[in-house]
């Protein structure tokens, strides 16, 4: 895993989102009271937009089937393996890094 440092342009307020392009993924950011939550924004039922999810708490619900995933763990409480992918996000000093996967290495 690498981590990259999070524009501060991109780091929403609290209570804020905001979308960002990283290595050809798209990160939906969310500010829970003062705490930063990284999920892939791309619902795993049919692949919706979570960005623009109604957000309750830590929870965000899909709009297209009203799937609700937690931010911290990107699970649909009381289901098991079916899950949205989360990022950790480090707080280093007054900065904001995120750890993304390493790229994908080419086979000889």
């Amino acid at each position: 895993m690498q981590y990259v440092e999070i524009p501060p342009a991109k780091q929403p307020p609290p209570g804020g989102r905001a979308l960002w392009h990283v290595d050809g993924l798209v990160i939906a950011l969310f500010n829970v009271d003062g705490v930063l939550y990284a999920i892939e924004d791309s619902c795993p039922h049919a692949g919706s937009s979570l960005f623009g999810g109604k957000l309750e708490g830590r929870t965000v619900q899909c709009r297209a089937h009203g799937l609700r995933f937690d931010l911290a763990t990107g699970c649909i409480p009381g289901i098991r393996d079916f899950r949205v992918r989360t990022y950790p996000i480090e707080m280093r000093e007054d900065r904001a890094f995120i750890g993304l996967p390493e790229p994908a290495r080419q086979a000889c």
